[in-house]
């Protein structure tokens, strides 16, 4: 069954010395919550309505939030492997989520540029998730 087979996985790479992380399911920094089980994402309270490429976008670098997503990899992970020197595309959707997502989307404080690397999502706050 695909439990004793997570459970087998665990074990396996507890004795190797890894540990297998909890797969992030929400996040929420200030005003935006997002959770990605139900596919909602709040700012201020209200529900916000993006397309599927945004919510794809915003949802890798949830799982990643605090740390630097390289381009390709976003590229990858969004658009797929054959779209990874597409830099364009992903220019566009940054924007579009920024001014979405962002009170000043021309100083963002949320969604972060690396310059030359690629994107980071701030940490999410402590405490209880949407």
């Amino acid at each position: 069954s695909v439990g004793e087979l997570l459970a087998r996985m665990r074990v396996a790479l507890r004795h190797r010395g890894t540990r297998l992380a909890a797969a992030v399911t929400r996040y929420r920094h200030g005003a935006l919550a997002v959770d990605l089980a139900t596919h909602q994402v709040r700012l201020d309270g209200a529900e916000m309505h993006l397309t599927p490429t945004e919510f794809k976008l915003l949802a890798r670098l949830v799982r990643s939030a605090g740390q630097v997503v390289t381009h390709r990899q976003l590229l990858a992970d969004v658009w797929g492997a054959e779209f990874v020197d597409h830099t364009h595309y992903l220019r566009l959707y940054m924007g579009q989520l920024r001014a979405k997502l962002e009170a000043e989307p021309a100083e963002p404080q949320r969604l972060l540029t690396e310059p030359g690397v690629g994107y980071r999502l701030v940490d999410s706050e402590a405490g209880p998730a949407p």
